[in-house]
């Protein structure tokens, strides 16, 4: 009877700390007051209130207070959630570990990256190609940029030689570059500066100089602000900026908002492509032998996307969507390169394709439900093997000098941290390069993939990932992640960030919607402009399947996505609040009316359509734009929105208004937070330690929304039944 009485004090005791676990202490909040002004627009006869459009002045004083007192507001929660720095140790400590990329030739020198563990940029090392790895140096150290590591490497290219470097800076995260050039042998910068550049590669001709993009900066603020007309540029070495000369884009009678320029690995052509938007191209080639060439048309309208992968002598090697959506490659000769005189060399097939070339040799990178499969190629179009990858997964760098001997690709999925792996170009071997060194079990834990039917009966395929042996009881806490836009595929690749979610017994479950490029042109199509809301219903359909297989319930579902997957979760949030606990919208498009008056956001119009087109399309967008909808009198999840004050892609003024509407219209409890980073952008070149602190911060908020009081591994590890 003792023993027993025993027994019945321990399971009380038991009991009384979980529930003392999941009984989460209210925080009390008070938010910022946000004023409204009387600002109205007009639509084809409607008119659309726009109270806070001051906040899209991101140089006012007004605003800046206003993103003061929200942070303040902001940070005031998250440091009184009890297990926030615990996240952030543990975030830390997994994070400390070497890591280092593969590594590629350049002149007399073998190049890679490598990070020690927890710097905040990469550095770049090399040593002499055929001498010892061991023996390399620092060469290039983006650390020495700014002492706060917000100032990041945006890009690098080598003169034909090897011995003069291009490389692009990026300052708070902007997408503005400054383009430095140095000599790789002494590493002395040579000469001056060059500035306001954007959205570029650099690619050179031979040694004398390189191309470039830009556009005019723009008049008010060069974060927001619009840039519309996008121009290329030759800078020959030795001379100033002013005198670069414009290669393309001076007329302004047709918007081409992003224009690229490459050079032929022989330096024999000049590739321009011209665009009016993100999707579809024209295509220029010049024959860079012969003074004074003209511009030949390769493909005069932006109906299809065309790029030269290859040429050998005047035969052109193009991949092309061209009647052919899943891609294929055609060869023409460059004398007379116009559609009609195109051969098909490699076919289209069911699966999308994404070539690369290397050491002689095409390789075909086939997304298959979106993991990878390879197959190399002779330029005769014969298939020489399939490339045997260590798993299922990601495949990623078949790609090298034609004279190389080998190269370096990734590996990659969900489960498996990025290993690199040397391949013998011509007998098809693969060796393990370099092994990831984290202190991670992955062995632990295993990914399934589902398909799962969307609104309209359309299959949709999900990876869901988390620990072996997972109960599915309906109380897992899980993040669903989506995009589904821009012909982006989501293909399975390893995150830090996601193991440790996985590690507090966390489900991570991502789904490749429609608009994205997980089948081809057709699917993306399938999420664009008039049909975007699939979209947002195959993400709902999504949740409803994790829900109804009892993988979780909306009481412990948290939907995360950013930029375009930003939109996602504000329209799934505003259409469905009752299906998740948390929305987790991070540099979102938000104000579907007015997104492509700020800076390029005009040429996202492939995807979106603008509200100037007709009344139709002004009336869908209306519809399900996140700003617009947020509806009084709704209790909506917890919503914690992130943002950059220098992201100049998807400017911060979406999400202001975002989180101005639902804090003035939120009904019931639920916290409405808006976390806006400092010196940060859209989210390239961020420094490690300003990642750690945001996963920690997004983390500990959807946990403890969830009811969580520790976290869940402490719950299940240190109190069990």
């Amino acid at each position: 009877m003792k023993k027993l009485a025993i027994c019945l004090i321990t399971l009380s005791i038991i009991m009384s700390c979980k529930e003392e676990q999941k009984s989460k202490k209210e925080i009390t909040l008070n938010y910022p007051e946000t004023h409204k002004t009387d600002t109205v627009d007009t639509y084809f006869g409607t008119e659309v209130k726009d109270p806070y459009r001051w906040l899209e002045d991101d140089r006012s004083e007004e605003t800046m207070a206003w993103v003061k007192a929200q942070n303040k507001t902001t940070y005031g929660y998250l440091d009184n959630i009890p297990f926030r720095n615990e996240l952030k140790d543990r975030l830390t400590k997994l994070w400390n570990y070497e890591k280092i990329g593969a590594p590629f030739k350049e002149g007399d020198y073998t190049y890679f990256s490598k990070n020690t563990g927890l710097q905040n940029q990469y550095v770049i090392y090399r040593y002499k190609t055929g001498e010892d790895p061991k023996t390399a140096t620092v060469f290039l150290d983006p650390n020495s940029f700014s002492d706060d590591g917000t100032t990041s490497l945006g890009g690098t290219s080598f003169s034909k030689d090897g011995k003069i470097l291009a490389y692009a800076i990026s300052e708070g995260g902007s997408d503005w570059r400054k383009i430095l050039i140095m000599n790789t042998e002494t590493k002395e910068i040579i000469e001056d500066t060059i500035v306001d550049v954007k959205f570029s590669g650099m690619s050179w001709y031979k040694n004398e100089g390189f191309y470039y993009s830009s556009y005019d900066k723009p008049k008010g603020s060069e974060l927001s602000a619009k840039t519309d007309q996008h121009k290329v540029y030759y800078h020959k070495l030795g001379t100033s900026q002013k005198d670069d000369k414009v290669i393309y884009g001076a007329t302004p009678e047709e918007k081409h908002r992003y224009i690229y320029a490459s050079v032929t690995e022989d330096n024999n052509y000049l590739l321009i492509s011209p665009r009016t938007s993100t999707s579809g191209n024209k295509l220029y080639i010049k024959d860079l032998t012969k003074t004074n060439a003209p511009l030949i048309e390769v493909i005069g309208n932006t109906d299809s996307d065309t790029y030269l992968l290859e040429n050998v002598g005047s035969k052109l090697y193009l991949v092309t969507n061209l009647n052919a959506p899943n891609q294929k490659i055609v060869t023409v000769d460059a004398s007379n390169p116009t559609p009609e005189n195109w051969v098909d060399f490699i076919p289209e097939t069911k699966n999308v394709l994404s070539p690369s070339t290397a050491g002689g040799y095409i390789f075909t990178n086939y997304m298959v439900d979106a993991v990878s499969q390879i197959f190399q190629y002779d330029y005769s179009g014969k298939l020489v093997r399939e490339v045997k990858l260590p798993s299922i997964g990601t495949a990623g760098g078949f790609g090298a000098k034609k004279e190389d001997k080998e190269l370096y690709y990734s590996f990659t999925n969900y489960v498996t941290p990025n290993n690199i792996y040397k391949y013998n170009i011509e007998n098809g071997t693969s060796e393990l390069y370099k092994k990831s060194s984290i202190d991670f079990n992955y062995d632990d834990y295993e990914s399934t993939q589902v398909f799962y039917s969307s609104k309209d009966g359309t299959k949709i395929p999900m990876i869901i990932t988390h620990k072996k042996g997972i109960e599915l009881n309906g109380k897992n806490p899980t993040i669903l992640y989506g995009y589904g836009g821009f012909n982006i595929s989501l293909t399975p690749s390893f995150s830090i960030v996601n193991a440790v979610w996985m590690e507090q017994g966390g489900i991570y479950a991502v789904a490749n919607l429609r608009g994205g490029g997980e089948y081809g042109k057709e699917w993306h199509d399938a999420g664009t402009q008039l049909k975007k809301q699939n979209v947002f219903d195959d993400f709902i359909a999504a949740a409803e399947y994790l829900i109804t297989k009892n993988y979780t319930t909306s009481e412990y579902l948290a939907i995360k996505g950013g930029s375009n997957g930003g939109l996602l979760v504000g329209a799934t949030m505003t259409q469905r609040p009752d299906l998740m606990k948390v929305a987790l919208p991070a540099v979102g498009v938000l104000d579907m009316l007015r997104y492509h008056t700020f800076t390029a956001g005009a040429g996202w119009a492939y995807d979106y359509g603008t509200a100037e087109d007709n009344k139709e399309m002004f009336e869908y967008l209306k519809n399900y734009s996140p700003v617009h909808n947020v509806k009084e009198g709704i209790q909506y999840p917890a919503t914690l929105i992130t943002t950059g004050d220098h992201d100049d892609r998807v400017v911060p003024a979406h999400s202001f208004k975002f989180a101005a509407e639902l804090q003035a219209k939120q009904s019931g409890d639920n916290p409405t937070l808006i976390r806006i980073e400092t010196d940060a952008g859209h989210g390239a070149g961020t420094p490690v330690s300003k990642t750690i602190e945001q996963a920690a911060d997004v983390f500990g908020f959807t946990l403890y929304n969830m009811g969580y009081n520790v976290l869940p591994s402490k719950t299940k590890d240190e109190f069990k039944d």
